[in-house]
């Protein structure tokens, strides 16, 4: 009996264990870097993807080149993705659409979803993913009886937005979308705020330096920021890398946009690390030097597959390599 006792006992404090490491888990705001590339096709950073697992819901925030080979590194099922934001239309933040689209709709493991595919952005999102089915039609229409997949699973619902303002909100998440200034010729483009549980996190979009996004980022948690770092050298030698880092932000802009929103930690990610034949890329460690001019913060690189647990804190992981 005694032995029964014991025996007994030890089940209900396993069982107790599991219940709150559940509940705990639950309760992560976790945001993972996919790919903090640019449109160069590197092997080391892939292309720019964001996701956010809270409450949960699996977000991810644009869809890069590789987006999916990362989901499926993380053992993440591509059905499994609830929602899809996107920032802005310049293809490196779009090619891995079709690619999670159609291969989340496939036979496991990949995901076989059965449930609409749902994409949020800005004026231009319908059109883009209508003319995607267009495209994509023919092998829609082989899989379908070929696979006895569900027809349901490869239909898409956009959603989208021409202002700022909240455009998702789910079980206590809610993403509000704010413009952003990419260029005079680059709109819309809009950056997004994910606020869940009195904790938020802001993922900048490609941008210049943009008092919308400080306003937008204050009181974040965990800010993740575009960035393009080229040397004086570089610039020098033509006009058109001038043109490129005229339409994001310099390390030492990002740096007063962190010191204003004063986050718990700062990230950038999207590195554009511009070289040429002749003239290589400047030293990753520039990124933290320049920025520093004007911060003096918690600042990170960001890396692919690099993760984020937004607390009391926000603590950092790095992939295994």
């Amino acid at each position: 009996m005694h032995q029964l006792f014991l025996r007994s006992t030890r089940a209900l404090v396993v069982a107790l264990l599991l219940a709150f490491s559940l509940t705990a888990s639950a309760q992560d705001f976790r945001v993972t870097l996919l790919g903090t590339g640019d449109p160069i096709p590197r092997l080391d950073r892939f292309g720019p993807a964001t996701l956010v697992e809270v409450a949960g819901q699996e977000l991810l925030f644009d869809v890069g080149r590789g987006a999916s080979q990362r989901l499926v590194q993380m053992d993440i099922a591509l059905s499994a993705i609830d929602a899809v934001f996107i920032t802005h239309f310049h293809h490196d933040h779009l090619v891995g659409l079709p690619d999670l689209w159609m291969t989340g709709w496939i036979p496991p493991p990949f995901g076989r979803r059965s449930v609409p595919f749902e994409v949020w952005g800005p004026t231009g999102m319908e059109s883009l993913l209508n003319n995607l089915e267009d495209a994509f039609a023919l092998n829609t229409s082989i899989r379908i009886p070929d696979e006895l997949l569900p027809p349901e699973g490869i239909e898409i619902v956009a959603h989208e937005f021409d202002s700022d303002g909240v455009v998702y909100e789910k079980d206590g998440v809610k993403v509000t979308a704010f413009a952003v200034d990419h260029g005079a010729l680059i709109k819309p483009a809009y950056g997004y705020r994910i606020d869940y549980d009195g904790r938020a996190v802001v993922i900048s979009g490609d941008t210049r330096f943009d008092r919308n996004l400080i306003k937008a980022a204050k009181g974040a948690d965990l800010i993740i920021h575009e960035v393009a770092l080229a040397s004086e050298e570089l610039l020098n030698s033509s006009i058109q890398f001038q043109r490129i880092v005229a339409h994001h932000t310099t390390p030492e802009e990002a740096g007063i946009v962190f010191a204003e929103v004063n986050p718990k930690l700062a990230v950038y990610t999207h590195l554009v690390m511009l070289s040429s034949r002749h003239i290589p890329e400047a030293p990753l460690h520039t990124l933290i030097t320049r920025t520093r001019t004007n911060y003096d913060g918690p600042l990170v690189i960001g890396e692919d597959l690099m993760s984020f647990i937004v607390d009391d804190t926000v603590s950092v992981s790095r992939a295994a390599r």
